[in-house]
């Protein structure tokens, strides 16, 4: 009997993610059951545009508009095992994006504040979040690089990149709270690990070289001079 349609495109896509979490996020080094448990259980080809949902597990880039892009699997994945989020943690996102690592970030941890300077991605991955359940996200639209430190965090994820390190974001994580990051500019970029032990003291751990795009307004003009 010919199987039904629908339930070859379930069957697809749950192969599909499978061997994304094989072929790619474990192969990469990345062991963490709970990322791997996360990672598997968010579906990421409600989170893709709909012309990329028949690749949403693909191990590349997947645009998702204003000169923007979904970070591979991999990343992604490395990512999350990095900051070794814990279940009581409160986790800043800097760049929501697409929404998808929102969610998982949302899955691992206790509270998620998630902002991103473009009002369509908070908008779209607020209306995804709510569909799958996630209730523990505060989304809103705001230019990180301009944030006021009102607020301490035990994690925070910038998902674009930014030209050099910067001291901003140090200064609103907790003592013990880990910051990933990735800095640099085309073609050589490195991911970093900062965790901060008391005020002005933190250490840095290098994790791997990629290549990111770039934070909306990181890059600042060089200054005119005659």
């Amino acid at each position: 009997m010919a199987i039904p349609r629908l339930e070859r495109l379930i069957m697809n896509l749950e192969y599909a993610r499978n061997q994304m979490l094989r072929q790619q996020v474990r192969a990469w080094e990345v062991l963490n059951d709970r990322v791997l448990q996360v990672l598997g259980a968010v579906p990421r080809e409600q989170f893709v545009p709909p012309a990329y949902h028949d690749v949403a597990f693909g191990d590349f880039e997947i645009p998702i508009g204003h000169n923007q892009v979904m970070m591979t699997p991999m990343v992604e994945g490395r990512l999350l095992q990095s900051l070794q989020v814990e279940r009581a943690d409160r986790v800043l996102e800097i760049g929501t994006g697409s929404g998808f690592l929102t969610a998982c970030l949302a899955r691992l941890c206790n509270s998620l504040v998630s902002i991103d300077i473009v009002p369509e991605f908070v908008d779209s991955a607020k209306r995804k979040l709510e569909h799958i359940g996630i209730n523990n996200a505060e989304l809103s639209v705001a230019d990180a690089l301009e944030l006021e430190r009102n607020d301490e965090f035990d994690a925070i994820a910038v998902t674009g990149s930014l030209p050099e390190l910067n001291e901003h974001f140090i200064r609103m994580l907790r003592p013990g709270g880990r910051l990933f990051v990735v800095t640099g500019r085309p073609p050589i970029m490195e991911s970093q690990l900062i965790t901060l032990h008391a005020p002005n003291n933190w250490s840095v751990q290098s994790l791997f070289e990629t290549v990111l795009t770039p934070l909306i307004n990181a890059e600042k003009p060089a200054p005119f001079v005659l």
